[in-house]
């Protein structure tokens, strides 16, 4: 209802939904789509800017691009050079205060807000991912993550200061994981808590995070720039360096774990079937398995992404289908590594936590016996 009233007379040209597939069961009118769109993505705008505004560390601000607007004139700037905008129609942006959110759209945002803070069955699934997740995760010498580990051109780790300290590699990683987990349950309203929320939010679009792996999200010049060189986003040199396999043994030796029979499990990055691409680089110590699962992916990936299939005996990667209800569907299984030997119970880390366990026991039995622990009688 905002969206129709504020934008009414705007068509909203630039913000028309791609539709992929027609939705038969909750229908929404693209006009009105767009004008929702374009509603949502001004207020994004002004509060991303709040948070940089919050977070002189995070350097970012040639992204407060709603300030970078002449009104009058109808450009932007852009990295110190004028574009002219694709649409000047701004009802609720203040040119005095851009960032301010008008009062509805502050009491929308506010409604929005408590529709996620009260959806129990949302709870539930985030629930899940902090019961079960983390940033990243070292098991039976392979090493699993999303996105990317910061690196400098130079190969080294790209460092992050946040809280008055630097941290790059694991030991960022590390930072990471305990930073998403304040943001879940520090106290609602405190500092903790809202520094947190502000630190997820660089993660998801921040030119060091982890989980991105971008120089910068584009998504304001998408919308209002008719200049296709401004929507490039460079990737992290990690996305290069990583193919190699002296860098792939140098991320693997920062998590502790051995050059030799070691992988790195990475997400993130489509891989292009089509153009010949291989899921498997740097001699075999990376395994690319996402690969587009997306739909929107798919005509420039040819595939519907991978799943890593690792037992006693081989690593293999089964390679989805894009889904058509009139096509035979079934994954083509390849094995990309075969075992030297085939891998027992005791080789892998759970054998490792069960041979811990007992030892203990033994320890403990041997006490029993020699008297050090008594037996206690009632």
């Amino acid at each position: 209802m905002f969206a129709a009233r504020v934008y009414r007379e705007d068509p909203c040209d630039q913000f028309i939904p791609q539709i992929l597939d027609e939705n038969i069961y909750d229908a929404v009118d693209p006009g009105l789509a767009a004008k929702m769109h374009k509603a949502i993505a001004i207020i994004q705008f002004k509060v991303e800017g709040q948070i940089i505004k919050r977070h002189p560390e995070y350097e970012m601000s040639d992204r407060i691009l709603i300030e970078a607007i002449d009104f009058e004139r109808g450009v932007v700037t852009v990295e110190g050079k004028d574009y002219p905008m694709l649409d000047k129609f701004f009802p609720t942006v203040d040119p005095k205060e851009p960032l301010k959110l008008s009062k509805e759209e502050g009491e929308l945002l506010h409604t929005l807000q408590l529709s996620f803070m009260h959806n129990e069955l949302l709870h539930k699934h985030i629930r899940f991912l902090y019961s079960h997740g983390s940033m990243y995760k070292c098991y039976n010498s392979n090493l699993l993550y999303h996105g990317c580990i910061p690196m400098r051109e130079d190969g080294s780790f790209e460092e992050i200061v946040v809280d008055h300290h630097a941290y790059s590699g694991k030991a960022l990683m590390d930072y990471v994981d305990r930073k998403v987990q304040n943001a879940y349950f520090m106290p609602e309203g405190s500092a903790e808590s809202e520094d947190a929320r502000d630190f997820m939010w660089y993660l998801w679009c921040g030119a060091k995070s982890p989980v991105y792996g971008k120089g910068k999200m584009t998504t304001f010049e998408h919308y209002f720039i008719g200049d296709s060189s401004t929507l490039k986003e460079p990737m992290n040199p990690y996305y290069r360096l990583s193919m190699k396999e002296e860098y792939c043994d140098k991320i693997l030796e920062e998590f502790g774990l051995p050059k030799k029979g070691s992988h790195i499990i990475n997400g993130h990055v489509p891989v292009k079937i089509k153009e010949g691409e291989s899921p498997v680089k740097a001699g075999g110590k990376l395994f690319l398995i996402d690969g587009g699962l997306s739909k929107a992916y798919q005509t420039k990936t040819g595939i519907a992404g991978y799943t890593l299939i690792y037992n006693s005996n081989h690593l293999a990667l089964a390679e989805h289908k894009p889904f058509d209800p009139n096509k035979e569907s079934t994954p083509k299984v390849s094995v990309v590594e075969n075992m030297k030997n085939r891998v027992m119970v005791a080789d892998t880390d759970k054998g490792a936590e069960l041979a811990e366990r007992i030892a203990d026991l033994k320890e403990l039995v041997e006490a029993y016996r020699d008297g050090v622990i008594k037996e206690k009688v009632e």
